[in-house]
């Protein structure tokens, strides 16, 4: 008996002395390798290695791999899923609220965006997904986007018309397009490179670092710098598997979010003119609008704004309104 104690005491000491498991947490996006959200993914797993002293090790998977947006949300609520960086706008599904983030031309430039969301507006928003089991950590970007297509240049607003346009799966974005007398076709990220490859659509709009990162010059031959919408992302955590962390562990992934986010950000804003280059060198043809025409597109969203302003409801719409004219006196 006391050989049987002893073997038990010696046992319990050496695991003692065994460094612990790392705990593993899975975090997913729809964006490639190399592009800016996924090199800010990088850079938030080296981080928390780092802070944790490797007791917190961050999987990465990019590039759409664990499904689109929808099913990663879900998953996300449900615990299968710990992190998700996405496009704010898309949590419309889960509150109306952030469908504010799809109006068109909310944002004049990536400063503005920055005051807002990572100001008491961002934060507000981000509180709001907690009730529904998602804990917002941090705000990154996408960027600006802009219209492609296959068929023709578009040098004027009515060019666009008759287009069949890819959309994030979003009731604004399907509002916007058939505004423009173009025809909207919701489709999972994953998708849009085959959709466009066979035909099945003639363009999709995205900002131009998401367009080189996926190729989309081998499919599409057109480009107008539109800059329609701006896209913050949300970098998002499972609330289920949030509640089971330590104090300590929580903050180690906060600070290690805001900390990614400087960095993405200017990773993101680097890139953007070195991706229009290699739009132009692998063949596609960019045009810009002229100020009359930039003036006929924004008049040709104010319906589409108004419609989902009531949507969002007029206490979000005014509190993001409040806090771009402070930054515009």
């Amino acid at each position: 008996m006391k050989r049987q104690f002893a073997f038990i005491a010696s046992l319990a000491a050496l695991l003692a002395w065994l460094p612990a498991q790392a705990q593993e947490l899975k975090f997913a996006t729809q964006n490639p390798k190399g592009h800016p959200v996924v090199m800010g993914m990088e850079k938030f797993a080296e981080l928390v290695t780092a802070k944790s002293g490797g007791k917190i090790k961050i999987n990465l998977f990019p590039g759409g791999v664990l499904g689109g947006d929808q099913a990663n949300v879900s998953a996300l609520q449900g615990g299968t899923l710990d992190m998700v960086v996405l496009n704010s706008g898309i949590l419309a599904s889960q509150a109306k609220e952030f469908g504010v983030y799809d109006f068109p031309f909310m944002f004049a430039d990536p400063k503005e965006a920055d005051a807002v969301v990572d100001g008491p507006f961002g934060r507000m928003m981000h509180q709001k997904l907690e009730a529904k089991g998602i804990v917002g950590l941090a705000y990154w970007e996408l960027g600006f986007r802009n219209i492609t297509n296959s068929r023709r240049p578009i040098n004027r607003v009515d060019d666009i018309a008759g287009l069949k346009l890819r959309v994030i799966p979003n009731a604004i974005n399907v509002d916007w397009v058939k505004a423009l007398g173009a025809n909207p076709t919701p489709l999972p990220f994953p998708e849009v490179y085959a959709a466009l490859d066979q035909k099945a659509i003639d363009g999709q709009e995205n900002p131009v670092t998401v367009i080189s990162a996926n190729k989309f010059y081998e499919v599409q031959k057109h480009i107008v710098l539109s800059n329609h919408q701006y896209n913050p992302q949300s970098l998002i955590f499972s609330k289920k598997v949030w509640d089971t962390l330590s104090a300590a562990n929580r903050k180690i992934l906060v600070d290690a979010g805001a900390e990614a986010s400087t960095y993405q950000l200017q990773v993101s804003r680097e890139a953007a003119s070195t991706a229009l280059e290699n739009l132009k060198k692998n063949g596609m043809q960019v045009t810009e609008l002229s100020a009359g025409e930039l003036a006929k597109l924004r008049e040709a969203m104010k319906p589409v704004i108004a419609k989902h302003s009531e949507i969002v409801g007029a206490e979000t719409v005014s509190a993001l309104q409040g806090e771009l004219a402070k930054l515009r006196k």
